[in-house]
C-alpha cells in the first residue's frame, strides 16, 4: 500500500531535498562526500542534484558492494584481514578538516557476514575503525556538518518482512523509512522544524535540570547511569563547530548526552535485537562496575558480543546514553529494522565505546586526558544497543533527591 497520495519517486526526491536542506544544510562552496550502497544510485542521483542546485561545489561517492565484501572474506588470505585503506580514511580526514561535509547511506543487508569468520571479521573491525579514526574524530566532535539517512534495499527487505514477496517487502520497508523520515506530509521541511523544536525543548529541560546521574529500572534492570562533567543534552538540528545547523540523523527520536565513564553502576538487559556486522546478538545482559562491565551474557550472539568489548579498554565502558519515548513514530510501527539508524529511534539506549564530545561544556583545547577525566569515554567502536521499554522506568538523581523524568516508558 502507498504511504500517501505521492508517488514512489516523489517520495524518493522529498527524501532526497530533506536529506541536503535538514539533514546537510550544505552551504554554497562546501564540498560533500557521500558513501552508499551501489543499489542506492538512484537515490544518490536524486541527493546530487539537489546539493548542487544547494550551491555544492563537488559531490564525491564512495560505493560499496556486498559481493565484493563478500568475497574478501571468502577468498582473502589469512593476513589480509588486519589490513585496512589508511589512504582513504586520511583522505577523507583531509576533506573534513578542509570543510568537507559528511553524508551516509545505509542500507545493507543485516546479515551479511552471518556464515563468515567472526574473528576475520572482528580483525576487519578492528583495523577499518582504527584506520578511520581520525575522519571519524570530525564526526563526533561535531566539528562539520553530517547526515545519515537510508535506502530500502532488497536483501534488507527480506530480513525485515520475511513473510512478505519480495516486491511487497520492498515497497514496506520504503513506506517505513518515508514516514520515519517524515517525507510522506504536506511540507517535509516545516514537518522536520516542528520536531526539532520539540527535541530542543527536551533536551533543554534536562539541560536546565542538570542531574548527576540517571536511573533506570524494569525487568532485568537496575542501572544508574552517572553523567559526565559538564554535560549536555543535544536533540535534533545542533549547529556543528563550522557554524552550520543540521541534523546528524533522519529519522531520530532522541535526546542524548554524554555519560562519566567511571560513573556507571549496575545491570541492564536489552530490549531489543542488536544487528552487528551481520551477527544477530539478542538477550543482552551485562553487569557494570566503576563504569566497565565485568560481566556480559547474551541468548544469542554471546560470542560476537565478548569480541565487541575486547576491541579496546574503551569498548567495555559507554560513550553515549539516549532517552526515547516508547510511543515513537518507529516504536508505534511495530517493525524491528535489524539497523541501528532506526531501532535506536524506538527505545532508550545506550552506546558501548566513544563519547561525542560535543555533549560537553567546553570541550575545545582541553587534552584526550583532560576529557576522559570529566568522564568522555575513548573507544574505536561506537555501538548503541536498546534498553528501553515499555516496562522501564527513569528518574533523574540530583543531591540525594529523585526527579521522576519517565514511566512505563513515556515522558512524565
Amino acid at each position: 500500500m502507498p504511504t500517501s497520495s505521492f508517488t514512489h519517486d516523489q517520495l524518493l526526491d522529498r527524501l532526497a531535498e530533506v536529506s541536503v536542506r535538514t539533514g546537510l544544510n550544505i552551504t554554497p562552496g562546501q564540498q560533500l562526500i557521500i558513501t552508499a550502497g551501489l543499489e542506492a544510485v538512484p537515490l544518490i542521483r536524486r541527493i546530487t542534484a539537489h546539493a548542487y542546485k544547494a550551491g555544492a561545489s563537488l559531490v564525491t561517492t564512495l560505493y560499496q558492494d556486498d559481493e565484493t565484501t563478500l568475497a574478501r572474506f571468502r577468498h582473502g588470505h589469512e593476513d589480509s584481514f588486519d589490513t585496512a585503506a589508511g589512504w582513504l580514511a586520511n583522505g577523507m580526514a583531509e576533506a573534513f578538516g578542509k570543510g568537507a561535509a559528511r553524508m551516509a547511506i545505509t542500507g545493507g543487508n543485516p546479515t551479511l557476514l552471518k556464515d563468515q569468520n567472526p574473528d576475520h571479521i572482528s580483525r576487519v573491525s578492528r583495523a577499518s575503525s582504527t584506520a578511520y579514526r581520525p575522519a571519524m574524530e570530525r564526526i563526533t566532535n561535531f566539528d562539520i556538518n553530517w547526515n545519515i539517512i537510508a535506502c530500502a534495499t532488497p536483501a534488507w527487505a527480506e530480513q525485515v518482512f520475511p513473510h512478505l514477496p519480495a516486491e511487497e517487502a520492498l515497497t514496506a520497508l520504503w513506506n517505513g523509512i518515508f514516514q520515519a523520515s517524515r517525507v510522506d506530509v504536506a511540507d517535509p521541511v516545516a514537518a522536520w522544524a516542528d520536531h526539532n523544536r520539540t527535541l530542543h525543548a527536551r533536551a533543554a529541560m534536562l539541560n536546565d535540570r542538570r542531574f548527576d546521574a540517571l536511573h533506570f529500572t524494569g525487568p532485568g534492570t537496575d542501572l544508574t547511569v552517572g553523567l559526565a562533567d559538564g554535560h549536555l543534552w543535544a536533540g535534533g538540528a545542533e549547529e556543528a563547530k563550522n557554524g552550520i545547523v543540521c541534523n546528524p540523523n533522519i529519522p531520530t527520536e532522541e535526546v542524548f548526552t554524554t555519560p562519566h565513564c567511571a560513573r556507571v553502576e549496575g545491570t541492564v538487559s536489552s530490549t531489543k535485537p542488536l544487528f552487528h556486522q551481520g551477527s544477530l546478538i539478542d538477550g543482552i545482559r551485562v553487569r557494570f562496575e566503576k563504569g566497565r562491565i565485568v560481566e556480559a551474557h547474551a541468548s544469542k550472539g554471546e560470542d560476537v558480543l565478548k569480541r565487541i568489548l575486547d576491541s579496546d579498554e574503551g569498548a567495555r565502558r559507554i560513550g553515549e546514553v539516549a532517552l526515547v519515548p516508547h510511543s515513537s513514530p518507529i516504536s508505534r510501527s511495530g517493525i524491528l529494522y535489524q539497523n541501528t539508524l532506526f531501532d535506536e529511534n524506538a527505545a532508550c539506549h545506550i552506546a558501548l565505546g566513544q563519547a561525542y564530545t560535543k555533549c560537553m561544556t567546553n570541550p575545545e583545547g582541553q587534552s584526550e586526558e583532560e576529557l576522559i577525566a570529566r568522564g568522555a569515554n575513548h573507544s574505536i567502536i561506537h555501538i548503541d544497543w536498546m534498553i528501553g521499554s515499555d516496562r522501564i522506568n527513569i528518574d533523574g538523581l540530583k543531591d540525594g533527591q529523585r526527579t521522576p523524568l519517565m514511566r512505563s516508558g513515556e515522558w512524565v
